[in-house]
């Protein structure tokens, strides 16, 4: 297996069956090279520097009923929320001064966020914090929706695309929501000039490698910016609560291996990766990733954003977060910088 880790490693890509095997392989030999060829081509780019991004999760209301997700609508148990534009902008404040340069604004797909909403949101954080970035993660809208928003001063978008696979995808999402659409969403997106950030979910319900693979294939078309996986994890209220979830070793595995497909992509250590194993942040970070999002959400509304069962951080204050945080990248032999953090493949 070592042969294939130093392929994908010289050339950027497997076949399909070469890929099938690196990912299902437990060669521990192959797990070791891939960590350290993934670390040595993230550390090429980027240098020991982890990019800090400060998350506001601005509302647990959604219009959606994923059947993977904590915050979907037929949870008639999930504590709603929403965020004022006073309560956005006392975050970004207190981010600002922790040294965060990104403030990635999330939300299930409230349409109480209207575009004049959210357009005047961005503005007034751009026109604060000129040397911050925008990111947003607020679902599928429309082209004119994301235009606007763009125009206002927004400078990235997550959007996970899920599952690649037309097949997963109809198993983990309810009649009315479409692959097709969201692929459209983030075509459009890239158009517009936005970052943009896709990526999917590790070992849900269904998933076989066939589907992970046709995910780095869609990658590879789409060619984001930043790429966000991480492992499913049960919720108690959903109809997936009693499916297994993704594991440590798999999710590693693809780190590694999206490191070595996308050399330059800014790669998260996501904190459901920090749910399933105390240390899981810090092994993505020796693995190829170089961005952690701590939460600056108000404390009072974390365990409402409720996307999974256990999540952690849920009541910390953002300076514990981001000095827990600290702490973890240095143990973990990494730097955290004070930086905006763009993609070293994208020109504003």
């Amino acid at each position: 297996m070592t042969e294939l880790v130093e392929k994908l490693y010289t050339t950027g890509d497997l076949t399909d069956s070469e890929l099938k095997a690196l990912i299902e392989t437990d060669d521990e030999e192959a797990a070791k090279l891939l960590k350290q060829r993934a670390d040595e081509v993230r550390q090429k780019h980027y240098g020991k520097k982890v990019f800090l991004r400060g998350l506001i999760e601005v509302s647990s209301y959604c219009k959606n009923d994923c059947l993977y997700c904590g915050i979907r609508r037929s949870n008639k148990d999930a504590d709603r929320y929403r965020l004022s534009r006073e309560d956005i902008l006392s975050c970004c404040e207190n981010g600002y001064e922790l040294g965060f340069r990104t403030f990635v604004m999330q939300g299930g797909e409230d349409g109480t966020f209207t575009d004049d909403f959210m357009c005047d949101v961005i503005s007034e954080i751009k026109s604060k914090y000129p040397d911050c970035a925008v990111t947003l993660s607020l679902g599928e809208r429309s082209y004119e929706s994301y235009k606007r928003m763009k125009e206002a001063g927004a400078d990235r978008y997550l959007l996970r695309h899920e599952a690649a696979s037309e097949e997963l995808y109809s198993q983990l999402h309810p009649e009315g929501m479409s692959l097709a659409n969201r692929k459209e969403c983030l075509f459009e997106l890239r158009e517009l000039g936005y970052q943009v950030g896709a990526g999917f979910m590790v070992g849900a319900p269904f998933q076989t490698t066939e589907h992970i693979i046709a995910d780095l294939r869609f990658l590879q078309e789409l060619q984001p910016q930043m790429i966000g996986i991480g492992p499913f994890i049960p919720h108690h209220n959903t109809p997936f609560s009693e499916e297994k979830g993704g594991t440590l070793e798999l999710t590693l595995r693809l780190l590694g291996i999206l490191r070595l497909m996308f050399p330059k992509v800014l790669l998260p250590a996501t904190t459901a990766l920090g749910t399933i194993a105390p240390n899981g942040r810090e092994l993505g970070l020796q693995t190829g990733c170089n961005v952690v999002m701590p939460n600056l959400s108000p404390v009072k509304v974390r365990k409402k954003y409720d996307l999974y069962d256990n999540k952690i951080c849920t009541g910390e204050e953002a300076a514990e977060c981001r000095s827990c945080l600290q702490r973890r990248i240095s143990s973990a032999g990494y730097e955290t910088v004070s930086e905006r953090g763009d993609c070293i493949n994208f020109s504003r």
